[in-house]
């Protein structure tokens, strides 16, 4: 290819660098040596196989294709062609005389498909080429996402890993990989870097340290292929199931500080010690005038039957235990 297609190699040359320094008699009355004959011969061939100045285009020039789906594409040359035609190892096609010619494959399933087209002309260039930018995809098999070395709820202010893992896509630099929490997203990772068309396994790990606010929230990770405007209107996505987070934190009280209430006979009082905590925290209420500490769930206690003192209530989890005092003052009616 190339060399032969050159009848003469002068002329070629003059066809490729016209007269910029040096004219058509002035060459051919050179004496040149073997080395410049060869040095020629080459910047000939380069011209003639690197597509410049070739007439094909291919309609379309890039086709997104789905794993097992039908394709088909058309070359046309501006010019009469000896032959055009499709090198391919599925739809090789060729044709003598026409402009055009298809390139076809009713299910498209060879990852390492690279079709050519090429022509054949009777002028120079002589021989031409257009590779098809062609991009088969398949979504992935399952998209899955779970706690790294850990089982379990989480703590409060613990760093834990998420990994997400994502089997049998393709082709992978088009996949972007997307966290959410909740409906919000809250980090990306793409994989630009890799050149694998076949399909792979990738993952992706998301760092996150828990707060009491997280307790209940789902982590999900979602595999999106951008495949660009030739893809489809929607980009295929696949999502993963959803991980619920258990984040467990201590008891803390909604109102922490010592209270002092005033006590009338024969009036309610109500010792209000609700505190947050995950697991539920459990209560219990220890005073001078009981012997000793009363378990109980109740985080408030209404009666008219307590008597002046300090009460001390103290909520706990399996991770820490806190305690609250109250002071009941004695204060006659109507004072």
């Amino acid at each position: 290819m190339g060399g032969g297609l050159c009848s003469n190699i002068v002329q070629c040359y003059v066809a490729k660098h016209g007269q910029v320094g040096i004219s058509l008699p002035s060459l051919t009355a050179m004496t040149m040596g073997r080395n410049s004959l060869q040095w020629i011969s080459a910047i000939c061939m380069i011209y003639l196989v690197s597509g410049e100045g070739c007439s094909l285009v291919l309609k379309p020039a890039r086709v997104v294709v789905k794993f097992g789906e039908p394709v088909s594409v058309t070359c046309e040359a501006a010019r009469r062609p000896r032959v055009l035609g499709w090198e391919s190892t599925v739809g090789a096609a060729h044709t003598q005389q026409d402009l055009s010619v298809q390139w076809k494959a009713d299910s498209l399933i060879d990852w390492i498909e690279e079709p050519i087209c090429y022509g054949v002309f009777s002028t120079a260039p002589r021989q031409c080429e257009e590779k098809l930018n062609l991009v088969l995809y398949k979504t992935p098999d399952s998209v899955s996402i779970r706690l790294v070395n850990h089982t379990g709820s989480m703590k409060e202010g613990k760093e834990y890993q998420l990994l997400c893992e994502v089997q049998n896509i393709a082709p992978v630099q088009y996949l972007v990989l997307r966290w959410y929490r909740d409906q919000t997203e809250v980090y990306h990772s793409a994989f630009t870097e890799l050149t694998q068309s076949s399909p792979v396994q990738v993952s992706s790990i998301l760092l996150i340290t828990p707060t009491r606010a997280d307790n209940g929230a789902q982590y999900r990770c979602v595999a999106e292929l951008d495949l660009g405007p030739e893809g489809p209107q929607l980009a295929p996505t696949v999502s993963s199931g959803s991980l619920n987070a258990s984040v467990h934190y201590p008891p803390d009280f909604l109102s922490p500080e010592p209270e002092m209430l005033d006590l009338v006979v024969g009036e309610e009082v109500t010792l209000n010690c609700s505190a947050t905590g995950y697991p539920t925290p459990i209560y219990s209420w220890l005073s001078a005038h009981t012997l000793q500490e009363t378990l109980t769930d109740e985080a408030i206690i209404t009666s008219s039957s307590l008597l002046p003192g300090t009460y001390t209530c103290t909520a706990s989890n399996r991770l820490d235990s806190k305690s609250k005092r109250f002071l009941l003052k004695a204060r006659s009616k109507g004072v």
